[in-house]
């Protein structure tokens, strides 16, 4: 089949865009053909259509997005009139990519389930229910669980497109809590599709040295990767918090005077610059060396002394992670941390206490706080040689049995077989 995948952005290193390049792969692999069609598209990503207004960055949506969600008063009809209007210049880009690339099923990545782009959600709806063309909603978060979309000026709007009940989609959620929402909100059932990795294929080449070098680490440097996007959610502080810890001298000699620093990945913006700014002000106030990266790693970084960094080659070069993320959809940064068996700290949020933490892995945990046992924990995790050895194995067995791709291969098969079937 011709499957087309429809998304805000597929590019770069947020959890959408690499999920959906798994689910990509995954198709291929079923004999599938795939195609992108989103705001913005990784240069060496699936044959596609990159239109800048499907993009919620875009300078047209995001003054759209202020006005819908401002608790100042608004006028809605005009408002309306603005919605429908680039609704419907949408909807014509998305025809345009069903007939260039024959699309026999759209996968639509969040754009239904996160009110990013309302107007994007419109028109998804409106193509799907003038069409019947057959499609599955992967939905990764809904708006109701972020304060942030709390209040809108046109309700009932989110209501009816976020996601809709139509007899031509079918649902997927990444999580069992979602399941249980989304059915008791919408009525409608979903089939769970947890986040998950190639864990029964080796990992990349990768460039690990040459980044160690080129960020002035030594091999002595105690290298902490926080894999994770610069929202507040991600709990970043406490990583900070867990480093200084270890910077001081109890733990110092057992860390053997290795120094720990703080590599973050993933790139701020997404809710704004704030958060990065308090989160050097507290580095700084811990003496804590905190390397925010974003900027080189990732297919549309810019090549440093003639190589371009990815981010394998930080996990490739990394000690153990930090993962003390407050709220999760599921959890992709965590199972790339176990696929590169590397000691991890996370927190206890409430989807890894549900979904994840039942099948037996062995993290040290935290609990909303760090506290010298969390510290503890961690630092036998990192620096016991045979207890690393078997924390990591064990934990890079137990996601490969759960959540590897040959598990959910056929899950997906079925779903695509009743979205084609119901057309």
């Amino acid at each position: 089949m011709r499957i087309g995948f429809l998304s805000t952005r597929l590019a770069g290193l947020d959890g959408v865009s690499l999920e959906t390049a798994k689910w990509a792969e995954m198709f291929r692999r079923m004999g599938h053909r795939v195609f992108y069609l989103a705001g913005e598209l990784d240069p060496e990503g699936p044959p596609g259509m990159e239109v800048p207004l499907f993009h919620f960055r875009h300078p047209r949506v995001q003054a759209l997005q202020r006005r819908f969600f401002s608790r100042q008063p608004q006028d809605r009809e005009w408002l309306r009139r603005e919605i429908d209007g680039m609704a419907r210049e949408l909807e014509g880009h998305l025809e345009a990519f069903v007939e260039r690339f024959g699309i026999q099923v759209l996968v639509l990545q969040n754009v239904l389930a996160i009110p990013m782009h309302v107007p994007l959600g419109v028109a998804v709806t409106r193509f799907l229910r003038r069409t019947g063309l057959p499609a599955v909603a992967h939905h990764h978060d809904f708006f109701w669980e972020r304060a942030r979309f709390a209040h809108a000026q046109l309700p009932q709007l989110l209501q009816a497109h976020f996601p809709p009940v139509l007899p031509n989609l079918q649902h997927v959620v990444i999580n069992t809590p979602a399941r249980e929402a989304l059915r008791a909100r919408k009525g409608v059932a979903s089939v769970v599709v947890p986040n998950v990795m190639d864990f029964h294929s080796p990992p990349p080449p990768h460039n690990g040295l040459a980044l160690r070098a080129y960020l002035g680490l030594s091999p002595e440097d105690l290298l902490v990767v926080q894999p994770t996007r610069v929202v507040p959610r991600k709990g970043i502080e406490w990583a900070l918090e867990v480093l200084y810890c270890l910077r001081q001298p109890r733990w110092q000699r057992v860390l053997r005077g290795r120094r720990p620093v703080l590599v973050v990945t993933h790139p701020a913006g997404d809710e704004g610059m704030e958060y990065l700014r308090a989160l050097r002000e507290k580095a700084r106030a811990l003496q804590v060396p905190l390397l925010y990266i974003a900027p080189l790693v990732g297919e549309r970084a810019r090549p440093r002394a003639g190589i371009r960094f990815s981010l394998n080659d930080v996990y490739a070069q990394a000690d153990a992670m930090t993962y003390p993320s407050k709220y999760e959809g599921f959890g992709n940064a965590l199972l790339e941390g176990v696929y590169w068996r590397l000691p991890i700290l996370v927190n206890r949020y409430p989807i890894y206490d549900r979904d994840i933490r039942p099948h037996g892995f062995r993290f040290a945990e935290m609990d909303q706080a760090v506290t010298p046992e969390v510290v503890e924990a961690f630092v036998e995790q990192v620096m016991d040689p045979g207890l690393r050895r078997e924390v990591v194995d064990h934990n890079f067995w137990v996601a490969s049995r759960v959540f590897s791709f040959e598990n959910v291969m056929p899950v997906l098969e079925g779903v695509l077989e009743r979205a084609a079937g119901g057309r």
